[in-house]
């Protein structure tokens, strides 16, 4: 049974900083993706950085994140951080932690249909 369990969310004000984690058990695929995603309130779902469990291609963005946030793995753990740096009012979301086996294809990686697992997702606010 895969599980994916996150932590880390939490309320923080406009510049300041978050890191969340998430701990993958029960996926042993050597290639697999994972991702994290979140849901604005009133909005849908969106891909914030992805990455490559195993493999040495650089990990994906989405632009609206690019030079604050940095997601990153800890193959010892099994678990991908994500680093939320200079967050803003509109970072305020749901985020929730995505991991699928590969192979996807690189114009997939941050496409929630394309993720097969998923964890409950932590609450990050970020004040004005």
């Amino acid at each position: 049974q895969v599980q994916l369990v996150e932590s880390g969310g939490g309320s923080v004000q406009a510049g300041g900083s978050l890191r969340l984690s998430c701990t993958a058990s029960g996926i042993s695929a050597m290639r697999k993706y994972m991702a994290w995603f979140r849901q604005p309130p009133g909005k849908g779902l969106e891909g914030v950085a992805s990455l490559v469990f195993t493999g040495t291609e650089n990990p994906n963005y989405a632009d609206s994140v690019k030079g604050r946030f940095t997601i990153s793995r800890d193959n010892d753990k099994n678990s991908v951080i994500l680093q939320m740096n200079g967050l803003k009012p509109d970072d305020t979301a749901m985020y929730y932690c995505a991991a699928v086996p590969g192979p996807l294809s690189p114009f997939h990686v941050l496409r929630p249909d394309k993720y097969r697992f998923w964890g409950q997702g932590t609450q990050v606010t970020v004040t004005s």
